[in-house]
Formats: structure tokens, sequence, C-alpha cells
């Protein structure tokens, strides 16, 4: 599912790499004639070769970042300790507070047993 989801992301960046690839560039600010062939075509390939480079360069950099988390994906070690309160009687009578500790995952759901914490 990540990994689709990748490429889709990846897809989107080099379609809207060529769609946003048509530069123009105001007569004014050119040293060229621009209506001559040889200064068109060329700034035609520069702004085609800059789309493919751009689209190239995102699809390899939204790759990396795609491996990366699904790489760090299996090491993710998001515990928690939850720590809720349960009421005792004592021998004697008495109403105490007894910690109960419970380890949870990312999710909230219980890992392991509930434990009453040693004291020290």
């Amino acid at each position: 599912m990540k990994t689709s989801s990748v490429f889709v992301v990846a897809g989107v960046v080099l379609i809207g790499s060529f769609a946003s690839g048509c530069a123009t560039q105001p007569a004014e600010t050119r040293i060229t004639n621009p209506k001559s062939p040889g200064p068109a075509v060329g700034h035609a390939v520069g702004s085609a070769v800059g789309a493919v480079a751009g689209g190239v360069a995102g699809a390899v950099v939204g790759g990396a970042e795609g491996a990366t988390a699904a790489a760090k994906a299996p090491f993710k070690n998001e515990r928690r300790t939850i720590r809720t309160w349960r009421t005792e009687t004592t021998a004697d009578g008495r109403t105490i507070q007894v910690p109960v500790e419970t380890e949870v995952d990312e999710y909230g759901r219980p890992i392991g047993p509930a434990t009453t914490p040693a004291t020290k």
C-alpha cells in the first residue's frame, strides 16, 4: 500500500513537471531574436530538458523518501506505559489505591499483561 502510493506521488510529480515545464520568457529580457529558429529551438529544448530533469529528480527524491519510510517501519518501537489505579482493601480494613501499569503500542492496544510496579 505504501509502495503504490509512492509510485502514484512520483507519477503526479513527473506529470506536473512536464505540464509546468513550458517556460516563457519576455522578449525584452532575451539577448537573441526569439523569432529566429536557433534561439527558439534552443529555448524549447532547454525547457523540455529542464522539465525532464526536474521530473527525474523529483522521482528519485520521492523514491528515496518512500524507501526510507519503508525501511524504518520494522524498527519503529512506539510503546508507552499506561498507569491506572485499582482500589484494594488491606487485611486491616483500609482502602488503598494500587498502581497498575500496562504497556501499550502506538495505537493504545495492550502488548502484555498488566503489572504492578515494584516499590523501592
